[in-house]
């Protein structure tokens, strides 16, 4: 999909300033979404279903805390005003992708350690394996809000396609290690 099929919504919750843990809630769940914030108060998301269908999460938390939400279709009064939306997501992302391909050498560089120290355990593997599945999930979540195609993101999915491959080959070494000894064992 490329960014020009679709509009830009501003979303702007209004929740009282006390409690402010109602405040907190709405600000993370829009962050949690993908929203990027453009302005103090003013918030920015692509109108395409991974985000518009987020929003009545935003709403309620909102609403419980005796706010509300309003949600505009931005447009362009002077030239590049919508452009700038666009950038200010693109560096969201950007961002967001490179924080994870930078996770993915530091897990990649933990297998290495492990296998340096040939710490061939069964708890190590099942850590490193907890490890996988959270940098799966992260990707996931950032694959879901990747309304514009991005260089980091093909990167990142390469990445995790080589950490993959790197714990299937440790997990191989650990299951070495540890049959002999649990065969002699029966």
């Amino acid at each position: 999909m490329t960014d020009d099929t679709f509009a830009w919504l501003l979303v702007i919750p209004r929740v009282p300033s006390e409690p402010s843990r109602h405040r907190v809630a709405v600000w993370r769940e829009l962050r949690r979404m993908g929203a990027v914030p453009i302005a103090s108060g003013a918030w920015v998301i692509p109108e395409v279903p991974a985000f518009t269908e987020a929003l009545a999460a935003v709403r309620a938390l909102a609403e419980k805390g005796g706010g509300s939400v309003v949600v505009l279709t931005a447009g362009s009064y002077e030239d590049g005003g919508v452009s700038s939306l666009r950038d200010a997501f693109v560096a969201a992302r950007t961002d967001e992708w490179d924080e994870f391909i930078a996770d993915c050498a530091k897990f990649d560089a933990e297998i290495d350690r492990e296998i340096a120290k040939e710490k061939f355990t069964f708890g190590e593997l099942e850590e490193e394996e907890q490890s996988l599945e959270r940098l799966r999930r992260w990707h996931r979540d950032l694959s879901r809000r990747n309304a514009i195609p991005l260089d980091a993101a093909t990167t990142a999915a390469q990445r995790l396609d080589e950490v993959t491959e790197k714990l299937a080959e440790f997990s191989e070494l650990v299951y070495a290690a540890n049959l002999p000894a649990a065969a002699g064992h029966q």
